[in-house]
């Protein structure tokens, strides 16, 4: 009789406790963004890293545990086409019922045109874009819905984040340019060059290199996660206002890191930090290469390497992955100095101090390069 009252106790209070919801399962595409989707779930859960540190996110073939972690995906996070592009299908594929959220396609998000050309004249991030307004470098609102972007109007991706429809809607590939220029990157060999006379449209997809844009994700990513698992929508609204006033927090760091060495010259390896650029005002003189997924002409690394020595650049930045002896060539005969600069994180831990940390080093790698 005593066992079957504890049975039915038991039994009781089981009835009595409230179901607890599942975590969503989280993928996410790159490592930056990923800690933005691990701050937002601290404590709660933990998102799933598609790509590993050190892969090329234009051109990568999963592994079967990544292909696994994005098939059990409630929730996918990425940039979107325009950096991933091989990611689009893989996402049809593998991860069809999952909600999905495209950074680059969020009408919140600011976006930069790609620049042109090897040398980059005067501050001119705008690119037509002239109510960004990054003059301020104050960047809070992103004022989006006036940017003008005729390259790749947010209207037309109808922003409904929740689905990956097989009709790509929420994607709108063609005015991201994505077939005039997402591909071209691999294909200069057509060219006999690398990156002068091909169409090199649309928008810049490194943004995540602006903390700017890096708030408002978090709101984003807060969203998504809250629609799939109210039960813990409080926690991820308080952990991203958290991960908001510790963004604020690294912008004025990493504005005091810079601003000895503001309005000093540099060249980067390849033309991904514009946002970077605008959001603290220190503009870079030049790209070695257009693109990290190709090598620059030879004459295009003569251009950059006359422009270090006619205007006495200051710092030629190479990164982790690419080729060196470019950066040996553009710095030979000359006084520049020379340092790594890392815009996925490859040498730190993913996780939620991974993008803090990825955009501190960022500026202490040019302060001591400057």
């Amino acid at each position: 009789m005593s066992r079957n009252r504890a049975a039915l106790t038991v039994a009781c209070f089981v009835m009595a406790t409230p179901a607890v919801a599942d975590v969503p399962n989280v993928a996410v595409d790159i490592a930056p963004v990923h800690s933005l989707v691990a701050r937002v779930m601290d404590g709660v859960g933990t998102p799933s890293l598609i790509l590993p540190p050190g892969a090329t996110p234009h051109e990568y073939s999963l592994r079967p545990s990544e292909a696994s972690a994005l098939q059990s995906a409630d929730i996918v996070v990425w940039m979107g086409e325009g950096l991933t592009p091989w990611l689009d299908g893989a996402i049809d594929t593998l991860a069809s019922g999952a909600s999905v959220l495209s950074l680059l396609a969020a009408e919140e998000t600011t976006l930069l045109a790609f620049r042109e050309g090897a040398l980059f004249e005067g501050h001119d991030h705008d690119h037509g874009h002239d109510d960004h307004g990054h003059d301020d470098h104050g960047h809070d609102d992103h004022a989006h819905d006036d940017h003008g972007h005729d390259d790749h109007k947010h209207d037309d991706h109808g922003h409904d984040h929740d689905k990956h429809d097989h009709g790509h809607d929420e994607h709108a590939h063609d005015n991201r340019g994505h077939d005039d220029h997402a591909h071209d990157d691999h294909a200069h060999d057509n060219h006999g060059h690398d990156d002068h006379g091909h169409a090199h449209e649309g928008a810049d997809p490194h943004a995540w290199l602006s903390p700017s844009n890096a708030k408002v994700w978090l709101d984003l990513i807060a969203a998504k996660l809250s629609a799939a698992d109210p039960e813990n929508a409080g926690s991820y609204a308080a952990n991203a206002a958290a991960g908001r006033a510790e963004l604020d927090a690294l912008a004025a760091e990493v504005n005091g890191i810079l601003a000895p060495v503001r309005g000093g010259s540099f060249v980067v390896f390849h033309d991904a930090y514009q946002y970077f650029e605008a959001d603290f005002d220190i503009p870079a003189s030049g790209a070695i290469s257009l693109s990290d997924a190709t090598d620059p002409s030879p004459a295009r690394v003569a251009e950059i390497k006359a422009r270090v020595q006619d205007d006495a650049i200051a710092c030629v930045l190479a990164e982790p992955q690419f080729n060196i002896g470019l950066v040996a060539t553009v710095l030979d005969g000359t006084d520049a100095a020379t340092g790594v600069i890392d815009p996925l994180g490859v040498a730190l831990e993913p996780g939620p101090a991974l993008y803090p940390d990825l955009i501190r080093n960022m500026a202490k790698t040019l302060a001591e390069c400057l």
